[in-house]
């Protein structure tokens, strides 16, 4: 008798794409003539499933919704400037209403939250790299039991769970201060893997893995040019300088190694979006050659 070949079960995560290699968020320079119908339209040339919201996206679902369907993409999440550093848990979910209903209504289900409080009021990317805020421990518990609470009501109310950006110039940007915060969070608090966002900061994503990995919920995929890296550090240089003078880049194109990115997706079952991430000049790096270049690395690494 022989025995019945073991049938292979086809991965469960999906692969998105910002559109940061199109059009930049904050330096609004970078890609302004780029109409929102070609990013959606190599992006999906490129082998990619979904995206995530950037500033051209229409915000009514009503609009937005065809939109997607017509290039067969999912909407993966989308960023939140949250202000939980600052302010309370209720004047928050009154300010996230609209978004995390957009998300809703358009089949996401997880919310990309980034903490722009406790930041310099004005042009918070353009100062120095090491003039960024850091809270005391007080003021860490504080922010972690709002930070906690604002998760679970955004899951009971939205069915949203809030995937927490660890971001340069934030207050959780190196590992020491986001297991800080993690420490102090309940699990309703899920985690955003940035790679790109760790080795910028100084440690190894693996880390983050190590210490929290039941808790990711979602992961951005950005390498760095290591030697741009340390010229903005050294010259303790501004976020969106580095940006400009292109400390980050696709993966593949930089220093990160992703082999780790592939253990913890084999040996847990990962099942969230892995979303390539590059804020570039789109007039140096050309999106659809760059992100296909991205796609395709990622099909050879996970395959």
């Amino acid at each position: 008798m022989t025995q019945e070949k073991p049938t292979r079960t086809a991965p469960q995560f999906r692969v998105a794409v910002s559109p940061l290699s199109w059009t930049n968020d904050v330096l609004e320079q970078l890609g302004s003539d780029t109409p929102l119908e070609q990013c959606l339209a190599e992006a999906a040339a490129a082998g990619y499933v979904g995206v995530e919201l950037g500033r051209k996206f229409p915000r009514e679902a009503e609009v937005l919704g065809p939109i997607l369907e017509r290039h067969h993409l999912a909407l993966a999440s989308g960023w939140y400037s949250g202000f939980l550093a600052e302010r309370d848990v209720a004047t928050e979910l009154k300010e996230v209403a609209a978004h995390a209903t957009l998300l809703k209504t358009l089949g996401a289900k997880v919310m990309v939250y980034g903490e722009c409080g406790a930041m310099v009021p004005e042009a918070p990317l353009d100062v120095a790299m090491s003039t960024r805020r850091r809270l005391t421990p007080v003021e860490m518990q504080a922010y972690a039991d709002r930070l906690s609470e604002f998760a679970a009501r955004l899951l009971a109310t939205y069915g949203l769970h809030l995937a927490y950006h660890h971001h340069l110039m934030m207050v959780a940007e190196t590992l020491d201060e986001i297991c800080a915060l993690f420490d102090r969070t309940t699990l309703a608090v899920g985690l955003l893997l940035d790679t790109g966002h760790c080795a910028a900061a100084g440690f190894d994503y693996r880390e983050l893995i190590k210490h929290y990995g039941d808790r990711i919920v979602h992961i951005h995929l950005k390498d760095v040019r290591a030697d741009v890296m340390r010229d903005v550090r050294t010259g303790d240089l501004s976020f969106n300088t580095g940006v400009l003078n292109g400390m980050f880049t696709v993966p593949g194109d930089g220093s990160v190694d992703y082999s780790g990115i592939a253990d913890f997706v084999r040996q847990t079952g990962y099942t969230g979006w892995i979303v390539v991430e590059a804020e570039q000049d789109p007039g140096k790096a050309p999106p659809l050659a760059t992100v296909t270049r991205a796609r395709q690395f990622i099909k050879a690494l996970l395959a």
